[in-house]
């Protein structure tokens, strides 16, 4: 059994607002607010990976949670833009850590992949294998962000967020769906740089190493799916939604949350919600709200919490968490 003992977070100094992009590309304030719920987010300086950021989140979560570095014994980070191809970024994560005894990998799973991490971090634990487990989520999107595409880059921004688990006697995950359809896949990608689509020429001058979203589709999918995940995560508990003390959707898009919080007939007082402030951060955005609903009191000892997310591959998952 396994249960989270440290959080934290950390996002870029700079801050990209939405009147800063209507100097960039054609948009506005009001269209960018309307459409999406967001006014700002936060964007890391050239050459800053997602390793540093992890580092930032890890080092609060680490002091929260009363342990060290050298503690650990398994770092999972959850991310879609990694220092480099290979080595993962929970090899570099380690390596400024100086988590000398930790295993490392990253999770590929877009902006799921905080609870796909999570659950995995979950069940090192609770198989016996490990003790002490990091999971982070952490991205620098703006480095995969086509500047000149007014439809995508007022989406997203940079952040990290932490978490430390332990053995317990006593277990805060109660239950976990994950779920994926790869048919989907040309949704939401980026083409370029992997083994279909290697760098060259061609590919940076077809940009084809930045996001690639068709919204429309994508947000008929996400409703229905996060639904069905949150439903599914609670039936595997043995709960309902009348037993949900606050639900942490991704942030994608407020309309997305309030339609989602709609069909599960949550009232939005239940619903964490901190995407203005920070845009899409892929997997960072669970966990940073995670940190945040905590951090805020809006999760208190015996809190039910669920986490519910969507993103590329396509994928989702839900883990509901009573928190102790």
């Amino acid at each position: 059994m396994a249960k989270i003992i440290g959080l934290g977070k950390y996002v870029p100094e700079k801050v990209l607002t939405n009147f800063d992009l209507e100097k960039i590309v054609d948009t506005s304030d009001e269209w960018i607010t309307t459409r999406t719920g967001i006014k700002e987010r936060h964007i890391a300086h050239k050459g800053v990976g997602a390793s540093h950021l992890a580092y930032e989140a890890s080092k609060i979560a680490f002091k929260r949670a009363g342990l060290h570095a050298g503690d650990i014994d398994l770092i999972i980070v959850a991310t879609i833009t990694p220092d480099t191809s290979f080595p993962s970024t929970a090899c570099y994560l380690q390596s400024l850590l100086k988590a000398n005894k930790a295993a490392c990998f990253d999770v590929s799973a877009a902006c799921a992949g905080f609870v796909y991490a999570l659950t995995t971090g979950w069940q090192f634990i609770k198989s016996g294998l490990y003790k002490n487990v990091l999971v982070v989520g952490s991205e620098v999107l703006s480095t995969i962000t086509d500047w000149s595409d007014r439809s995508t880059c007022v989406l997203f921004g940079d952040g990290a967020g932490a978490a430390v688990l332990t053995k317990s006697n006593k277990d805060n995950f109660l239950s976990a769906y994950l779920g994926g359809d790869g048919n989907e896949a040309e949704l939401l990608i980026v083409p370029g740089g992997g083994s279909r689509h290697p760098a060259s020429e061609e590919t940076v001058k077809n940009k084809l190493h930045f996001i690639k979203m068709r919204g429309n589709e994508l947000f008929r999918i996400a409703v229905r799916v996060m639904v069905k995940a949150a439903k599914s995560a609670l039936a595997k508990a043995e709960l309902g939604i009348e037993d949900v003390d606050l639900l942490i959707p991704h942030q994608a898009n407020d309309r997305i949350i309030s339609a989602v919080a709609e069909r599960l007939n949550l009232p939005r007082e239940k619903v964490y919600v901190n995407i203005t402030r920070y845009g899409n951060m892929s997997s960072a955005s669970s966990a940073v709200a995670l940190c945040e609903a905590y951090e805020e009191g809006k999760i208190k000892k015996d809190s039910v919490v669920v986490l519910d997310a969507f993103g590329g591959g396509l994928v989702w998952g839900s883990i509901v968490i009573k928190w102790g």
